[in-house]
């Protein structure tokens, strides 16, 4: 039974990396990119790694932790800096800290946790130097202060600044998973109580784990089962229960009770309620390994049953660059460790290789929290567990199967730039249907904006780069209240507006945004933030679902740009579409433009390679966008080509030239015809007087020097033949320059006239945001 068994997880997990059909996975594309320019920025020399953060909304401030630094800045507006203090190590301490081995930039102060406690105080820990440290700090009079009260931080924060580690406040006990040991090797989830409790030290347990995130879920409110609050860890670790060659990584969930007290002999001071399940986020026909957890953020629900995990995953290996977003409800997550069945090591060959456990599971429960059940079995807490409990739960934290994501597969594919972070905002649109906007942090320095509607569907429908330079972002913060995005990178923190309608600049690209934060205001003729309008909706037009913008007004005609061009030179006809999903033509003259020879697309932008004269005219670019079974057309930008008047005058002085060459060869010819008449009135009749000339070709009386050159009766005839010629093919050359300047001109003025009569017979055709409503397909 165990072979079989085995090779079903090998199987399961073959489906997971061999496609069954070939095929392409289509990522999502953000419909908007944005360079936010405008941001506001808060960053100090000489400080780096700002990289925790939490928001303080009841003093109006975020408490940012850095390198040697924590900053209180104000929630409206970080570039106001209102208090820090600065927490550094001694020299002492980092020459200690290099002496071990260590690098000079590791053996400073890192701050890796912020946590507000009940009397509105804050814990904070850093790394100091390989020597995890903590201290209580205050804010009062706009100040913040460290109280001087050190304490040892070890278990609450790692040695090492850049192993991961997460923390949670639960009440007034603080719950923290990092590594405790200066070598790293030793992580444990651990409840800083008093007696403290933490994970057994097995690798069945937790196997190099990598920490993300800590997250408390009330289960014990209006739980008729009498059941106990929760404390979820999300992980990612080396799988065990895989019989494969290599070792691959695979994402958890692990789960403990608020009120767990650990055994009475199994398990002293150890969870008795630690279980773990495999977290997936499958895509359908990509052959990759397991992608793995990087972030995840808890939206809560006033019934916790309601409360949604929305989980970033990123491929594990350089094969694939694939990211994804799967939601996991709490609901789903608590029946596999309630329902579930366990996984169970045996040994096949002095190897050990987990199974599904097919026996009696002992009673209670192995890992239940204490609910009325198990109260009437006179269990009150764990203190009171049977061993046999004890030790299945021990040997056996491992749940069989996987989480399967709310709506079965990933909510976004992004291919290229890894997502790194997330939070999760609820919105309530005007016709009051509520929708989850996630905010996703890449490594590129950008932010999607993603939208999961009420229908099912989920659109990136913007893509910001908050930082200029391409730098991971490290931690994402939403202040619902502010309606602001703060997002912390390697060199400074960064502020947002999420509810940015005015970038929406038309009614059309209002709608077809589909930002549930955002609707048109009729009476404003502005797209606007839903937030700020008053509760009457009749002056408000939000489609979000069906992205109707039929409703939308006509918007006037877009006047064309003259743009002057030389001729032989190439010309740059910028278009930027309103959306990157759609697809953009160029037409010339109202007809659709043939893209070959001298035309080429450049991205969006049309180039003409040697313009010439017949270039000029009108150029428009159109996009049509599909949006929800509908097309909509519109005018992008349009131009209007025409020659520089520079080249022109210099056409018409060439030709005026050419004409005047032409008369004044053709006078010079004329003159010195005159001239040989003068001089030779009549050609006398042949005769044998030999006295006519004095010498052959000689004229009477050339010997006389009378100051003049000789010609010859020869020259002057050659001379005035390429004279004749000259002048002919320069009045030709004039004549053919004037005649093209002038039908030019006469073409480019009843093309203006034409352009004239259809705007006025057709508006909407030329309009910059006009729709054309194609139908349904």
């Amino acid at each position: 039974m165990a072979p079989l068994a085995s090779l079903r997880v090998f199987l399961g997990l073959f489906l997971v990396l061999i496609p069954l059909v070939l095929g392409e996975v289509f990522a999502s594309i953000p419909r908007k990119t944005i360079q936010y320019d405008n941001a506001k920025i808060f960053r100090e020399n000489g400080i780096s790694n700002y990289s925790t953060m939490t928001l303080r909304e009841d003093l109006g401030i975020l408490v940012v932790g850095a390198r040697d630094a924590v900053y209180a800045l104000d929630l409206e507006d970080i570039s106001s800096k209102k208090s820090g203090v600065y927490w550094q190590v001694s020299e002492e301490q980092k020459t200690s800290c290099e002496r071990k081995g260590k690098d000079s930039m590791d053996c400073q102060n890192y701050i890796k946790t912020l946590q507000t406690l009940h009397d509105g105080r804050m814990l904070v820990c850093g790394t100091s130097a390989y020597n995890p440290t903590c201290d209580y700090m205050t804010y009062a009079n706009g100040t913040l202060t460290l109280e001087g009260k050190k304490e040892e931080g070890r278990g609450k924060v790692p040695f090492d600044p850049f192993q991961r580690s997460t923390s949670v406040m639960v009440g007034t006990e603080l719950y923290s998973a990092t590594a405790v040991n200066f070598l790293g090797t030793e992580q444990v989830l651990q409840r800083h109580s008093f007696p403290a409790i933490r994970t057994e030290h097995r690798q069945s347990w937790l196997n190099k784990p990598s920490f993300v995130q800590l997250d408390v879920v009330p289960e014990s409110i209006n739980n008729l089962d009498g059941d106990d609050d929760k404390v979820y860890m999300f992980f990612s670790e080396e799988a065990m229960e895989f019989d494969l060659p290599d070792q691959i990584r695979v994402s958890r969930v692990a789960r403990v009770c608020k009120g767990d007290m650990g055994g009475q002999r199994t398990l002293q001071q150890k969870w008795t309620s630690f279980l773990k399940a495999r977290l997936d986020c499958p895509v359908p026909l990509e052959p990759s390994l397991p992608a793995i957890i990087q972030d995840i953020f808890l939206l809560k629900d006033q019934d916790w049953r309601k409360s949604v995990f929305y989980a970033v995953f990123s491929p594990q290996t350089t094969t694939s660059d694939l990211s994804t977003v799967c939601a996991f409800s709490v609901a789903d997550i608590g029946k596999v460790f309630a329902e579930g069945r366990y996984m169970t090591p045996v040994t096949m060959e002095s190897e050990t290789r987990w199974v599904t456990h097919t026996r009696e599971e002992p009673v209670p429960r192995p890992g239940a929290c204490m609910n009325n059940a198990v109260r009437d079995l006179g269990i009150v807490h764990s203190l009171d567990l049977p061993d046999k409990t004890l030790q299945f739960v021990r040997d056996q934290p491992l749940m069989e199967g996987a989480v399967p994501p709310l709506t079965g597969g990933p909510l976004v594919l992004q291919r290229g730039a890894k997502l790194s972070v997330i939070v999760v905002d609820r919105v309530m649109a005007v016709d009051g249907e509520i929708h989850h906007v996630m905010f996703i942090g890449t490594e590129e320095g950008t932010v999607q904006k993603a939208v999961q509607y009420a229908a099912g569907d989920t659109v990136i429908i913007q893509e910001i780069q908050v930082f200029q330079t391409l730098e991971p972002i490290k931690v994402l913060r939403l202040s619902s209240g502010t309606g602001q995005l703060y997002a912390g990178s390697e060199s400074g923190v960064v502020q947002i507006p999420v509810r940015d309608c005015g970038r929406y600049g038309s009614c059309l690209d209002c709608i077809l945004a589909r930002d549930p934060y955002c609707a048109w205001d009729t009476t404003s003729a502005a797209c606007s933030s839903v937030h700020n309008l008053p509760t009457d909706s009749r002056n408000l037009y939000q489609s979000l679902i069906h992205a109707d913008a039929s409703m939308c007004p006509q918007s006037l005609p877009m006047k064309p740009l003259p743009l002057p061009f030389n001729i032989g030179s190439s010309v740059h006809l910028p278009c930027q579409p309103a959306s990157n999903l759609a697809q953009v033509s160029w037409h010339f003259a109202r007809e659709p433009l043939q893209l070959r020879d001298r035309y080429q697309m450049l991205s969006q932008d049309l180039l003409i390679g040697s313009a010439v004269a017949s270039d000029a005219g009108r150029y428009t670019c159109q996009s049509l966008e599909e949006v929800k079974g509908r097309l909509y057309t519109r005018t992008e930008a349009a131009y209007i080509l025409q020659p520089t008047k520079t080249l022109l005058v210099l056409q018409i002085s060439v030709a005026v030239l050419s004409v005047l060459l032409g008369v004044v060869v053709l006078w010079s010819v004329r003159r010195h015809f005159r001239l040989r008449a003068r001089i030779h009135p009549a050609e006398p009749c042949q005769n044998n007087n030999n006295n006519w000339r004095t010498g052959p070709g000689r004229v009477p009386g050339s010997e006389v020097n009378n100051n003049h050159t000789i010609i010859t009766i020869e020259d002057m005839e050659d001379n005035q033949t390429a004279r004749v010629s000259v002048a002919l093919l320069s009045m030709i050359l004039g004549s053919l320059m004037l005649w093209n300047i002038s039908r030019d001109q006469l073409s480019h003025r009843v093309f203006r006239m034409e352009e004239g009569l259809q705007d006025h017979m057709s508006p909407v055709n030329s309009s910059s945001d006009a729709v054309i409503h194609m139908g349904d397909i």
